[in-house]
């Protein structure tokens, strides 16, 4: 079967378009457009990640639809919802996409000091941050011109985005369905307790811990956490007397309060407040570093993934023994 190979350079990454006989009639850099909307949601933000105009990116998708013969995305007010046979392609496409990346990079070298690759992090809260802007510390003079773009990925979609690359790395914690990924620990972190510093308790047995009242801070609307399923196991509960979704406010409220917090060790410390041993056996909170299989041949990836890792271990605190990397 004869190939025809060309080299197209599309948001800093240079690809690979491979015409034969059956794929003849589509031009396969409409599947990059495809990839940026599945990934986007959004027409003007696909323009934006592909560094083209957004009239370039409503064409190649007009273009894309009449070959597919399928409207592919349907505009809602939640933005370009794909349909059933665009989820069923898009992870096919994800995947072709980034062997033909991998292939198009054999051999290349990657210089930081001159690059000027966008990475796309997902980053858990809270611990964005307090890893991101180290991150941006440890690269401004090693790679100036590197973009770190941080997001945040759903958790129930992360395998998904790193499979299709609309996010290339992810600090989370550990996922359920990690057969495609590369991971590795980067912190272990002990549950703690936290109250404002000058809160009349300086230690804490049981007793006192459910006396207090709780603030509780989780980005799920509801359910139990780690601490709260411990506490059931025992026969306890914990009062608490408020719950938000905004790690952001945390700090304030229990400044301002008797109110104390439940947490990861090296977050609660970096608001400040006075730290006290919890008083019941926990275990203990893990950050993991994530990186798609995809990308095992991609220096550019792997340079940051270091660098990521370098950074997690420094700030996190490291319980227990280091499990190797997966």
């Amino acid at each position: 079967m004869a190939f025809e190979k060309f080299i197209v350079r599309m948001h800093g990454i240079e690809m690979v378009n491979v015409s034969t006989s059956d794929l003849a009639r589509i031009d396969l850099n409409l599947f990059i457009v495809f990839e940026a909307i599945y990934g986007e949601r959004n027409i003007t933000r696909a323009a934006e990640r592909l560094s083209v105009t957004q009239p370039t990116v409503s064409n190649a998708l007009a273009r894309l639809r009449r070959s597919l013969d399928d409207p592919l995305f349907v505009k809602t007010r939640a933005g370009m919802q794909p349909t059933a046979l665009a989820e069923s392609i898009a992870p096919r496409i994800g995947e072709a996409l980034h062997v033909l990346r991998l292939v198009a990079k054999q051999g290349q070298s990657f210089d930081p000091s001159a690059s000027r690759r966008v990475f796309r992090i997902s980053v858990v809260e809270p611990f964005d941050s307090l890893v991101i802007p180290h991150l941006f510390a440890a690269i401004g003079q090693e790679a100036p011109n590197v973009e770190p773009h941080i997001t945040r990925a759903l958790r129930t979609d992360l395998s998904k985005s790193l499979e299709n690359g609309t996010v290339e790395m992810a600090i989370d914690i550990p996922l359920r369905d990690v057969s495609d990924l590369h991971y590795t620990s980067i912190g272990r972190e002990p549950w703690v307790c936290a109250v404002r510093p000058d809160h009349p308790n300086t230690e804490l047995s049981l007793e006192d811990y459910l006396s207090l009242s709780h603030l509780s801070v989780s980005s799920r609307p509801g359910g139990e956490g780690p601490v709260d399923i411990a506490l059931r196991r025992t026969g306890h509960r914990r009062r608490i007397v408020g719950r938000i979704q905004q790690y952001s406010a945390a700090r304030e409220i229990i400044l301002q309060s008797d109110m104390a917090i439940t947490g990861p060790e090296s977050w609660l410390r970096s608001l400040g407040l006075r730290i006290l041993p919890l008083p019941l056996d926990v275990r203990p909170f893990e950050l993991r570093l994530y990186r798609h299989r995809h990308s095992d041949a991609d220096l550019a990836t792997q340079w940051m993934f270091d660098r990521l890792e370098a950074v997690g271990r420094e700030l996190l605190s490291f319980g227990g023994t280091d499990e190797p990397s997966s």
